[in-house]
This record gives C-alpha cells, sequence and structure tokens, in this order.
C-alpha cells in the first residue's frame, strides 16, 4: 500500500509518500480499499508538533477514508467485500488502504461518490455533535416558533459549510465569518448573514443584526482571547462551543502557551458563567473513539440526510498522495471553501 508519512516537524514539503505491506483486518475489523482521504486542520497541527493527540512521530495520519470493503475480519456482520463505505480511522487515513473497527464503517448510499463520502466524517460529526448534541438546537416549531441564532466562525471551511447544512435542516438564523472573497460561497451554503471578520468587528455586528440581543449558540475554533469575544456575543442563556485552537498554527512550540495565557480563565469559571447565564462547552471528536455506537448513531443519522439530499458536502479540491504537501499548503493557507481531500 501507499501511505503519506509525516516523518518530523516542519514544513508541508517534510510528508513523504513511501510504500508499506497491506495491512491485515482482525476480529470485528475492516479492511478499506481507499479512494478518497480526509485532510483536517488537526492533520496540519500534527506536522507542525503543536496537535497534543497526534502519535508520535515518524507517523501517518489521517481520520476519515471512503473507498470499498477489500477484506473483512472474522466476525463482521451487515457488510461484504465490494460495498462502498466511509470509515472513521483513529489516525493512518493518509493510506491507500486501512483497517478500521466495523462499527467505524458505514455504508455509502447509494449514487454518493467516494469524494463526498469522504467529506463526510469529521466534518459533519464534529457539525452535528456541537450544534445538535450540545448545542442543543432545535426546529422552531419546537421554540414557539423562534428561530435559534448560531454564529459559525470559519464558515467557508469544511465544518463551517457542515453547519450550513444543519443549519438549514433545523431551520436556524446562521451568521458566519469569513473572508470577504468567501461570503457568495457561505451564503450559496446557507447563512443568512456573512461577516468580514478582518475588517469588521464582528461582536458589534451580531449586536446590530440581532438588535443588541446576541446569538444563542456561537461555534469557535480559534481559541484565546478570540473565545472571549465570542463570548461577548452571546444572549442570554448562550452557548459558546469551543472545538479547536487554530490560531496557534505556524507559531511554533511557544504558540500553544501564549495562547492558553490569553483564554479567558476568569470569564469562564463556574461562578462567572452562573452569574451571565451562559455556558462553554469543548468538542473534539477524536476523543470519542471509545465511545463508538453513540457516534455510529449520529454518522447513521447524517447518511440519511446526505442520502435525501440534505446533507450536501462540498469537496473544493482533491490531491494526489505526491501533492500531499500542496494539499497541506492550500489548507494552511485557508484558501478552502468546503473539503479538501488526498486521492492514492
Amino acid at each position: 500500500m501507499r501511505q503519506v508519512w509525516i516523518p518530523r516537524t516542519g514544513a508541508p514539503d517534510v510528508l513523504e509518500v513511501r510504500e508499506a505491506p497491506d495491512p491485515t483486518p482482525g476480529p470485528g475489523e475492516v479492511l478499506v480499499a481507499v479512494e478518497a482521504a480526509g485532510v483536517n486542520f488537526a492533520d496540519v497541527l500534527a506536522r507542525q508538533g503543536l496537535y497534543p493527540d497526534a502519535p508520535d512521530l515518524p507517523a501517518v495520519v489521517g481520520y476519515e477514508v471512503a473507498g470499498t470493503v477489500a477484506r473483512l475480519g472474522d466476525g463482521v456482520k451487515g457488510l461484504e467485500e465490494g460495498d462502498p463505505v466511509v470509515a472513521l480511522t483513529r489516525f493512518g487515513g493518509y493510506s491507500s488502504h486501512v483497517v478500521a473497527p466495523a462499527a467505524a464503517v458505514f455504508q455509502r448510499p447509494v449514487g454518493m461518490s467516494a469524494e463526498d463520502g469522504a467529506a463526510i466524517p469529521v466534518n459533519y460529526l464534529t457539525a452535528y455533535q456541537m450544534m445538535v448534541v450540545m448545542g442543543s438546537v432545535r426546529h422552531a416549531r419546537e421554540l414557539g416558533g423562534q428561530r435559534m441564532r448560531v454564529l459559525v466562525h470559519g464558515a467557508s471551511g469544511g465544518v463551517g459549510t457542515a453547519c450550513g447544512d444543519l443549519g438549514t435542516i433545523y431551520g436556524v438564523e446562521l451568521f458566519g465569518t469569513a473572508s470577504p472573497s468567501k461570503h457568495g460561497y457561505v451564503r450559496e451554503r446557507g447563512y443568512h448573514h456573512a461577516i468580514d471578520y478582518r475588517h469588521r468587528d464582528f461582536v458589534a455586528e451580531v449586536r446590530d443584526l440581532t438588535d443588541g440581543e446576541g446569538v444563542d449558540l456561537v461555534l469557535d475554533p480559534i481559541g484565546g482571547a478570540h473565545w472571549g469575544r465570542s463570548l461577548d456575543a452571546l444572549a442570554p442563556a448562550g452557548r459558546l462551543v469551543v472545538y479547536g485552537v487554530s490560531s496557534v498554527a505556524g507559531g511554533g512550540r511557544l504558540a500553544l502557551a501564549r495562547m492558553a495565557l490569553k483564554v479567558p480563565w476568569v470569564r469562564t469559571s463556574p461562578f462567572a458563567l452562573m452569574n451571565a447565564n451562559h455556558g462553554v462547552l469543548g468538542v473534539n471528536l477524536g476523543h470519542l473513539w471509545t465511545a463508538r455506537d453513540r457516534v455510529a448513531g449520529w454518522a447513521r443519522s447524517l447518511l440519511a440526510y446526505a442520502e435525501a439530499g440534505k446533507v450536501r458536502p462540498h469537496v473544493d479540491r482533491v490531491f494526489s498522495f505526491d501533492e500531499a504537501a500542496e494539499a497541506h499548503r492550500y489548507l494552511e493557507e485557508r484558501k478552502n471553501r468546503g473539503k479538501v481531500l488526498l486521492r492514492p
């Protein structure tokens, strides 16, 4: 099999394509012949040595793939060789063949391409966990006709695109921050308001757009002092969901420490949150590997939405394994609108 390795920390050009023997699935496992693998910002941070959960280098990263079942381990039910599938991987996804637990492998809906399939697991599961499971997003009909208001930072990225689909499904009023060149895309993906975070104060913009009330939910992958500004955008009884620290990218090993010093620790203490009637929630999909049954239920819901045409992943670019450095650079420079993939 072919794999993309991170041999050491560094710039995108450190990535290497290597050959290795095909893996063999054990009991309860599935060998997937990969046609497309997702690239996520966590992979970029892992390459930079800034992702605490990454395996020790040298390593192969990657959380999600789509392809076909190549071989089944003993005891696997409900799948057959040749079935088109999507799968979650605990690293190792940058491979032409991967082994995954059967509980993390799902049938692709009829007619769904491998590219679209690989664009779903990480981004859409993260969005679903933040909005539906922990953010308590509900249909307006369940709230007496009042639409919930949700602010998504990085609305043009993979997670932001997924939030657009889920926001449309649940009928919420969507606010998204993005650079001006991406505002058209953001609106196409279901956002009612596109905010230029580079030249405008997003808190003031949100307050203006909501007659001073603020939003019910903010999804923030940036970290540090930005989390404090997101708290400022909340309405009473609002919730902030944090799910990343993209602000540390490119900052070296001291970046995490500098970012931590800027976190609004006092404002997020239990007493402060109690007095403000706010909540702060954290999401890290990679830490739910032992909660496979729960995550599998979310995945099945999302794939059912996809089969109904309500989940519409957008693949921005597909790079070959030999172009993995370009894929990382493209994502690192935030050029993408939607998902970036690798093809073996």
